[in-house]
């Protein structure tokens, strides 16, 4: 049911042309420059 968030632009050449990479949830793929990239939510709140 929830959806998960895009992201903008590649962290590394800052392009914007991203695509799904494979079927593993949060990974994703840039055309510009042929990196893959996985993004995860590490949390909120005070760190220990």
């Amino acid at each position: 049911m929830s959806t998960r968030a895009v992201p903008f632009y590649c962290p590394y050449c800052g392009e914007e042309d991203l695509e799904p990479h494979d079927t593993a949830d949060g990974e994703w793929h840039c055309r510009s420059c042929a990196r893959a990239f996985r993004l995860r939510f590490a949390g909120t709140g005070v760190t220990r």
